[in-house]
């Protein structure tokens, strides 16, 4: 198929390409939209608003401390292990403007998890909220990490509401178990030191590394992929250009319940929404479905970014079309398929579009989305984002004609560096230049594309991936399981649900197994269903194989 063919379909006054010669980094991107906006506000959580002068403000300081402070060079790794709080794009960014690599920790891993990634980053700093310190205190001696910071959820918040918030936390709902980090810092004593230090500014270059976003990849355990400064700001610019014709600068207001952790939500909506001058509204705990609609209903977004599962959650609720969306332009979803039901649901309640794309984290993450003019397409990734090349391919690296099945690759400047200290894996995934996504898809002469199916083995659970790799590692490691083997089966909430088949080797029960999980695992990672068997389909060389209980479970359930 002709390269780029999908130009003649975009969007009237879509550009092709991309620039980015204007910024030297993201960290400048982001430091010159603070002092543009810098009167507006760019952060709302617990009803505290931060503007952009704030973040800019509190950025340095956080900075300055790092510099001052501490022995932290450019190029060190520093985690940051939080939720939606103003702590975080404060953290993010004084880290950026450090020069330090930004190694975004979920704050709900075990002991087990943090571990592993905090081992293989080489992070030798953390800011981690103080309700998850304990995890920490029990394998930080097994790390690099020297510098730790702890924060509380009321840190940000001014005044007794904000010293309430902490109480509250600490001593009625008792959701902070005790730790011991004797050399910890608080982050208001870190913010303290630094606004009487000096902020030196670090020259940076966009093909310098600034985040380590855990990914599994299309194999394996959690690896780091570096994204640099560059891919950051070419995809930030490249989802710009598609929304350019509905977002107006220092006007919008972003709805974000998912995760800044999480690579869609740090690129759509922290850093792009930053760029343009939005306010952000913070949910911390998308969960509680009440504080969502409060927020909802208090702020009015313009946009919103989710899942299928925080959508149709939404849509069930039956005050949910009692709220107000005049505002909201346009619901952005990822991360999963989006059922057609939901988005029609979606239209229909709230008058405004539910459009699906498609990214990894290797592509930092978006290489595709719907058109904004009205072709959107159910079912569809839409068309590959400005500057992005795509092709399908099959086994032996051939491209295939339209409408015929493939491996989706993916060549763009938003494409990772590679995979941290793991060339080999690197070699596996970027073969002569092209991402390959491990996903199966079809390309269309109109410019459409659609995922029909995944080559990898990976599960997706609400948006998250979960890799059969980790889960059999853990498992097997229990002394009354002789053998494992996960699989994803589909679920109507989450997409995708893990079930492991097990060969025992002692008389292990599913509680017990359950229990081992929930010490082991993070929610979405934990088996939802388990079966014992005498024994697991193999290979003729005695290798496990997931495909033949696929396969079953499929014809199970039609």
């Amino acid at each position: 198929m002709e390269n780029r063919y999908w130009h003649q379909y975009y969007p009237k006054g879509m550009p092709t390409d991309i620039d980015l010669t204007k910024y030297s980094s993201l960290t400048e991107l982001l430091v010159l939209s603070c002092i543009k906006f810098r009167n507006q506000n760019a952060f709302v959580n617990m009803g505290q608003f931060l503007t952009y002068d704030d973040v800019l403000r509190l950025s340095e300081q956080f900075a300055a401390y790092l510099q001052n402070h501490t022995d932290l060079k450019p190029g060190d790794r520093i985690a940051i292990q939080m939720p939606n709080l103003l702590q975080y794009p404060v953290v993010l960014l004084g880290a950026l403007r450090a020069g330090l690599i930004v190694v975004n920790t979920n704050p709900l891993y075990t002991p087990r998890e943090m571990e592993h990634q905090f081992k293989d980053s080489g992070a030798k700093a953390i800011v981690i909220l103080e309700n998850f310190a304990s995890h920490l205190d029990k394998i930080v001696a097994n790390t690099d990490i020297k510098h730790v910071i702890t924060t509380g959820v009321g840190d940000f918040i001014d005044g007794l509401k904000g010293k309430f918030i902490n109480f509250a936390v600490r001593k009625i709902k008792k959701m902070v178990p005790e730790y011991h980090l004797p050399t910890a810092k608080t982050l208001p004593e870190v913010m303290e030191w630094g606004s009487d230090s000096t902020f030196t500014p670090v020259p940076q270059k966009l093909d310098d590394v600034a985040f380590l976003q855990y990914t599994g990849g299309t194999t394996g355990v959690s690896k780091g992929a570096m994204l640099t400064h560059g891919n950051l700001v070419a995809n930030l610019l490249q989802i710009e250009a598609w929304k350019a014709s509905a977002i107006l600068p220092g006007q919008e207001r972003i709805f974000t319940a998912l995760p800044l952790y999480h690579i869609f939500a740090l690129t759509v909506n922290c850093l792009v929404f930053m760029h343009v001058g939005a306010l952000n509204i913070l949910v911390t705990n998308a969960r509680d479905l009440d504080s969502v609609m409060k927020a909802i209903k208090q702020y009015e977004p313009t946009f919103m970014t989710g899942v299928n599962t925080l959508f149709n959650a939404l849509l069930n609720r039956p005050d949910f079309a009692d709220l107000d969306f005049s505002k909201l332009k346009v619901a952005a979803a990822g991360g999963m398929a989006v059922q057609s039901d939901v988005v029609n649901r979606w239209k229909s309640t709230t008058g405004s579009l539910l459009m699906e794309g498609y990214g990894l984290t290797e592509a930092s993450p978006v290489t595709h989305f719907n058109p904004m003019d009205g072709r959107d397409r159910i079912g569809s990734i839409g068309f590959p984002m400005p500057g992005t090349d795509v092709k399908i391919v099959n086994d032996a690296e051939e491209e295939v004609p339209f409408g015929e099945a493939g491996e989706l690759c993916i060549k763009g400047p938003q494409v990772m560096a590679g995979y941290w200290n793991r060339p080999d894996e690197t070699a596996k995934t970027i073969k002569n230049g092209w991402l390959h996504t491990g996903d199966i898809g079809v390309a269309f002469p109109d410019g459409f594309f659609k995922i029909v199916d995944r080559k990898k083995d990976m599960i997706l659970v609400s948006g998250f991936n979960v890799y059969p790799n980790e889960i059999e590692e853990v498992i097997s490691a229990h002394p009354k399981v002789k053998e494992v083997c996960a699989i994803g089966v589909p679920d109507e909430h989450s997409g995708e649900a893990v079930k492991v088949f097990i060969v025992r080797n002692g008389n292990v029960s599913v509680a017990e197994l359950e229990s081992y999980c929930k010490e082991n695992f993070t929610g979405y990672k934990r088996p939802k269903y388990y079966e014992f068997r005498d024994e697991l389909p193999k290979s003729n060389v005695g290798k496990l194989l997931r495909r033949p209980l696929r396969e079953e479970e499929l014809q199970k359930r039609k």
